[in-house]
């Protein structure tokens, strides 16, 4: 049982709690065991046989040995205890778009609802009013979701996919004869949701990899078997695909199948037009003479284009970029030196300002901010003015144990209430170094008024970077309707920075508004919105969607020295006020 498949089964466990009325606290020890597990570089398997689960941020005994049980027995006690308790047809509803446990709970107390026909046949039916908090307008939308349930393709999220795909590309690598592998598709392109992950490698003897891959241990199903392609199904219903190719071929196997289908539609037309015809084996002239490449390099210089990053390849100009030589020089990881969004447990986070401090100098970052949740938030056990003002004292402590190795800063993520205030007042908000206004709640106001609630928390002159700001939660709550260019255009005009949130669940700005940002001169902000340390490991994810956008190191925020981010902070709080 790999890790992935642990944090689904702690994942279902938090959901079920929640549901049957569990405290908070037991139901955020599963979801921070869930989160840790999915992060986690080393699989819990070899941590079990070493005697370490407990090093894994978020698992104490009590989770460790349920782990164990797992692992040694493929069941768990607990959980088949607590679905007799909490029907399991019910965490179904809870992919439907804004329906949480509490509302589940509702349905399944007081109406007897246990599944998605149970719903919709309420909803229909107009009993769904009747329940405490619900209306007519709420029974739309549940009906609407569910619709839009219906609708959504077998996608899973990146962060998902990534340490499966990772896992997979290592097995592959070290199975004898196999030259080369590399992930490809959409996983290769960073998209934020995959729906099959592709792998491509060079190999002597294609027919003998293809065997070990589709008798692998995990493999539930084999959907297909050929010497050069093949296609697998595993329990978690991710299809993995195969391709094969002699070395010679490698780099033009890669390019073919990294696509996406619209950049490969454009790279053959281009190819057409200088005499070629391009396929994943290469390019054949018109006499017939086959061209192959061994690196994909070499295939786009044979067009007269500089190489394309993946995560560019969306047919949104980047060929036309590339054969004027004008592509960005993109963002990287190791640009960013700075966490600007980070929780602890001073609200909801699972660490102290001293433990989340040591793990960002351990990462190399050079500035950290403290943002923990303001009050009305109140699962978050957020912060109010006295609060604060007690967090500053030991930041400072820290900071003087630290020295100049790591620079703290001060803020919060201050919630934009429903009617578009702060949950700080500004004199307040003002003693802080860094403020974040987010929005967490009511996301489904009409577009006007939502769009005016952000824009006065943008306008005021205390706010420097709007959080994740669609609010989005991927795959099932779509973000908030917003009219982005009164958003962008104010953000510009208050030099205020607007985040890319790393969390794959998140993933938010999207590639599209934060491409349409930088155009406009917006500064952005690269944030794990860290809960543990473990989080920390997310900025690939953010840095992602920034290079999706064509984003440079110059234009984010957290590629800047501390005083850099300083005088920033400073001169936008100066020309705001």
């Amino acid at each position: 049982m790999n890790n992935q498949q642990l944090a689904e089964i702690f994942e279902r466990i938090a959901n079920l709690l929640e549901i049957n009325g569990e405290v908070v606290y037991k139901t955020l020890a599963y979801r921070r065991a869930a989160e840790s597990l999915r992060a986690y570089p080393r699989e819990a398997e070899e941590l079990y046989r070493e005697g370490k689960l407990t090093e894994i941020p978020g698992v104490g005994k009590a989770i460790a040995e349920k782990i164990e049980e797992l692992l040694t027995t493929g069941k768990l006690g607990f959980l088949e205890r607590l679905e007799q308790e909490v029907p399991p047809t019910l965490l179904e509803l809870l992919e439907i778009p804004d329906v949480g446990p509490k509302k589940v709970a509702l349905f399944w107390k007081q109406a007897g609802i246990t599944s998605l026909m149970d719903l919709e046949s309420a909803a229909r039916d107009g009993h769904l009013r009747r329940l405490p908090g619900i209306g007519e307008k709420s029974e739309q939308r549940i009906l609407a979701g569910i619709e839009a349930l219906r609708r959504r393709s077998k996608r899973m999220l990146l962060g998902t996919v990534r340490p499966i795909g990772l896992r997979w590309l290592n097995w592959l690598r070290g199975l004898p004869g196999v030259r080369e592998a590399e992930l490809a598709g959409s996983l290769r392109r960073w998209k934020p949701t995959i729906g099959d992950l592709d792998l491509v490698a060079a190999a002597d003897d294609p027919v003998a990899v293809m065997e070990a891959f589709v008798h692998h241990d995990e493999v539930v199903r084999v959907l297909a078997h050929g010497e050069n392609k093949s296609s697998i199904e595993l329990s978690n219903g991710l299809n993995i695909q195969l391709w094969i190719q002699p070395q010679a071929k490698f780099g033009s196997l890669l390019q073919f199948v990294t696509g996406s289908k619209d950049h490969n539609v454009r790279l053959r037309e281009l190819a057409q037009r200088k005499g070629f015809s391009l396929s994943e084996h290469g390019l054949t002239t018109p006499d017939g003479k086959e061209l192959f490449f061994a690196n994909e390099s070499d295939l786009y210089q044979a067009l007269d284009l500089e190489w394309i990053p993946p995560e560019l390849r969306e047919d949104r100009g980047e060929i036309q970029a590339a054969l004027e030589h004008r592509l960005p020089d993109l963002i990287s990881p190791a640009d960013l030196i700075a966490e600007l969004h980070s929780h602890t447990t001073w609200s909801d986070g699972a660490l102290s300002i001293h433990e989340m401090a040591r793990a960002a100098k351990a990462r190399g970052l050079k500035v950290l901010a403290i943002t923990d949740h303001t009050h009305s938030l109140g699962i978050a056990n957020g912060l109010d003015a006295d609060r604060l003002r007690q967090q500053r004292k030991e930041i400072d402590a820290v900071q003087a144990m630290l020295g100049e190795e790591l620079t703290l800063l001060q803020g919060a993520e201050v919630e934009i209430k429903a009617d578009g205030s702060l949950d700080l007042a500004d004199d307040v908000l003002a003693e802080l170094d860094i403020v974040i206004a987010s929005l967490h709640v009511s996301l489904r106001q009409p577009r006007e008024e939502i769009t005016a609630r952000l824009l006065r928390a943008i306008r005021n002159p205390h706010v420097d970077i709007i959080g994740h700001p669609s609010g989005r939660l991927l795959p099932n709550r779509e973000g908030a309707d917003l009219d982005w260019e009164a958003i962008l255009t104010a953000a510009r005009e208050e030099n205020v920075a607007l985040e890319i949130n790393a969390n794959p669940s998140r993933l938010d700005l999207d590639e599209v508004h934060a491409r349409r940002a930088v155009e406009l001169g917006i500064l952005l902000s690269i944030n794990t919105d860290a809960h543990s340390p473990a989080d920390l490991e997310l900025a690939e994810y953010g840095v992602s969607v920034a290079r999706r956008a064509w984003v440079s190191a110059a234009q984010v925020l957290n590629t800047r020295s501390p005083a850099e981010i300083r005088r920033w902070l400073a001169e936008h709080r100066h020309k705001s006020g």
